[in-house]
Formats: structure tokens, C-alpha cells, sequence
């Protein structure tokens, strides 16, 4: 089992640096932005002190993972799997009914993780990435009971 940690704004360096390990530069979010986004009320966030981390956001009734990333010698060892669980666990515990994320359609690892979860594609952004992929729109019902 992994054993995650609540992210906090303290942990804003250490999340920038997976997230530059697990991502083309010009994805790549900053301490600034990972702190930003764990000062709002209405966000939170997992880690895998071995390298990993999930930011997600709950408005109303719908949870979003705004970001998440495995370092790349982390990868295939359950820690995406361990960070999505923990993120859909605490959006059900504020009430969130459903999940959404977007994943490049390059990414075939990731798109492949979240239907074993559940996430299906509801949409698609044409062209959304800076490298010019799309980004699929992927959306799962989260309850307690699925958990």
C-alpha cells in the first residue's frame, strides 16, 4: 500500500519538480501555481512522497483533477492508481457525484489507467496541448459505495 500525505501550499517546490520530471516544459506548472491552487478553498491534493502527486477541485457536485503526475522512475508501480483512488475518496466526501480530468490522447498509459478506473470520454479538445495533441475529456459517477 502507498502511503499518501495531504498536499499544502508548503509543498509547492516539491510538486513543481515532479510535475517538470513528468512533463514537455511547456506544461509544466511552477511553485507558483501549485501553491495558487492549494490556497483555494475548494482544492486538494494527494502525495506520493515517492514521487508522485494528484490537485483536484471540487465545484458543487463535480470534482476535477486538475493535475496529476508520476515521476517517471514511480511509473507502473501503482502510485497513479493510489493518487486517482485517494482524489475520487476525498471528492466524494464533500459531495462531489462526479469526476472529470483531461488526458492527452498521446498519453496512452494514462488515457488506459483511467478507463480501468471508469472515466469514459465525453468530449474532446481539438489541438488543446502545446505540443498540438487533444486532449479527451474524460468524466466517471463517483459514490461511496464505488470507492
Amino acid at each position: 500500500m502507498i502511503a499518501l500525505i495531504p498536499a499544502t501550499p508548503a509543498h509547492a517546490v516539491i510538486l513543481a519538480a515532479i510535475h517538470a520530471e513528468s512533463f514537455p516544459a511547456p506544461e509544466r506548472w511552477g511553485p507558483d501555481a501549485m501553491a495558487l491552487q492549494l490556497e483555494q478553498p475548494n482544492c486538494y491534493g494527494h502525495i506520493d512522497p515517492a514521487g508522485g502527486f494528484v490537485l483536484a477541485r471540487i465545484a458543487t457536485d463535480e470534482a476535477e483533477i486538475l493535475t496529476i503526475a508520476v515521476a517517471p522512475a514511480r511509473r507502473r508501480a501503482g502510485s497513479g492508481y493510489a493518487l486517482l483512488l485517494a482524489a475520487i475518496a476525498t471528492a466524494t466526501r464533500y459531495g462531489a457525484k462526479s469526476m472529470f480530468l483531461e488526458v492527452s490522447l498521446t498519453n496512452e498509459a494514462a488515457g488506459a489507467l483511467y478507463g480501468r478506473m471508469g472515466f469514459a470520454q465525453v468530449g474532446r479538445r481539438r489541438r488543446y496541448y502545446p505540443d498540438g495533441a487533444d486532449a479527451l475529456v474524460m468524466r466517471r459517477d463517483i459514490t461511496a459505495a464505488q470507492n
